[in-house]
């Protein structure tokens, strides 16, 4: 295995569900060609994890978000492109969240590398999509049937 960058990062994601729909994000420019991941993104020094959802949002989706519950948990190897190869290992924490009743899907003023549009996506289709990370496509079209289980273990990128 490559190295492993120090430390661990936490990151905070929004999981936004609304009329069958999930918001994501679209980005593009990357090898593999598009990918969508949901917004929210690390945390920092000093940012409890509400916080720092709330920061990652306003940058991304232009919006603050409701933050509900926390659904999941899970530790995350994330390949980094970079010279020797490594890895960054992250615990992603989704949190269910709502948006305003009258947002419409919009870049913030300081949205992700490779960050294209903010869209609303079919719950229907996910699974076909190109998520990243790939594992949590299939605990986000219902999260109140996780049955209690929150930590999801490692999951793959």
């Amino acid at each position: 295995m490559e190295s492993i960058i120090p430390p661990i990062r936490n990151a905070a994601r929004a999981l936004i569900l609304q009329d069958n729909s999930i918001l994501l994000l679209r980005k593009d420019g990357y090898e593999g060609g598009e990918r969508f991941a949901l917004p929210g993104g690390g945390q920092d020094l000093g940012e409890t994890l509400e916080q720092a959802l709330n920061r990652e949002c306003m940058e991304e989706i232009g919006t603050r978000v409701e933050i509900r519950d926390l659904v999941y948990v899970a530790d995350c190897l994330k390949p980094r492109d970079t010279q020797p190869a490594s890895t960054r290992h992250l615990v992603e924490f989704l949190f269910a969240c709502t948006v305003p009743d009258d947002y419409v899907p919009v870049n913030g003023h300081h949205p992700d590398k490779h960050q294209v549009e903010v869209v609303w996506a079919s719950l229907d289709e996910l699974a076909d999509m190109p998520l990243y990370p790939r594992s949590l496509a299939p605990y986000l079209s219902d999260p109140s049937e996780s049955n209690g289980n929150v930590y999801l273990g490692t999951i793959d990128w």
